[in-house]
């Protein structure tokens, strides 16, 4: 019993450090072969439309929900010590620090990289990445790099809209529920926030979008067992971005807390 467990563990610790050197290889070739001409311009526009444009409803409505959500958690709790005007800040900050990046990252995650996974999964079942490299064609640079510096912009832009989404439901519930003037709301929600606020948040967002592209390209890259494995290894895509984006999370909040107490 005892050796086969440790048969499992040395299994997994094996495959972990074979993950970790295959997405820190991808990484290197994907940042190098960013800069380096010719541009595919054409393509991160078309990755651009679909991590970005084609995500701004589900944001939208996400974002709305979770901005009514936590002005009424809070107004629960401030409502006892008669503090309903702290309302605004703590729904401004937490939204644009933490939960406005992370929820706008898990969204694209599932639903943008799930897609980068199925999509060269289905291309290396069926060969097609091979016959890229037979034709010469460099697959990171042709295939990943415009997937990666799309999720890089569109993810701070879909933050900054998220936020702002975030923001306008819960000043509809504190003007329209809780009584609390216009003017005063907007007063205390610009007067909480600062460009560090603003700044720790888009930064996030732009490490969350490189990592979702990198876990979700690499998934697809490395697809076996035919349609089978291609679903496996969006289940799998989507698992490992989200748990990496948590971490990251909480690596980055703890080190701006530091840096920027």
């Amino acid at each position: 019993m005892f050796t086969l467990f440790f048969i499992d563990l040395g299994r997994k610790i094996l495959e972990f450090m074979y993950f970790v050197g295959g997405l820190t290889n991808l990484s290197v070739q994907t940042v190098y072969l960013t800069f380096k001409p010719p541009y595919k311009y054409g393509h991160i526009i078309e990755q651009s439309k679909k991590a970005g444009y084609d995500s701004f409803p589900i944001v939208s409505l996400l974002a709305l929900f979770i901005g009514f959500i936590f002005a009424l958690q809070t107004a629960y709790f401030m409502q006892r010590i008669g503090s309903e005007m702290y309302i605004a800040s703590m729904v401004a900050l937490s939204i644009v620090r933490e939960l406005g990046p992370v929820i706008t990252a898990l969204v694209v995650a599932g639903r943008v990289g799930a897609s980068h996974t199925a999509e060269l999964g289905s291309m290396q079942v069926t060969e097609q990445i091979d016959a890229l490299e037979t034709m010469a064609t460099n697959p990171v640079k042709y295939l990943v790099v415009p997937r990666f510096v799309a999720l890089s912009v569109m993810l701070p832009i879909l933050t900054l809209y998220a936020n702002i989404i975030g923001i306008l439901g819960s000043y509809l519930i504190c003007v329209l529920k809780l009584g609390i003037t216009s003017s005063m709301y907007m007063n205390i929600t610009f007067s909480a926030l600062f460009y560090k606020d603003l700044f720790t948040g888009l930064f996030k967002a732009w490490i969350f979008g490189m990592v979702i592209a990198l876990v979700s390209c690499y998934e697809g890259f490395n697809v076996e067992g035919g349609a089978a494995g291609v679903g496996k290894a969006t289940t799998r895509s989507v698992v490992i971005t989200f748990i990496m984006i948590i971490a990251a999370d909480c690596f980055f909040t703890a080190l701006f807390y530091f840096i920027f107490p």
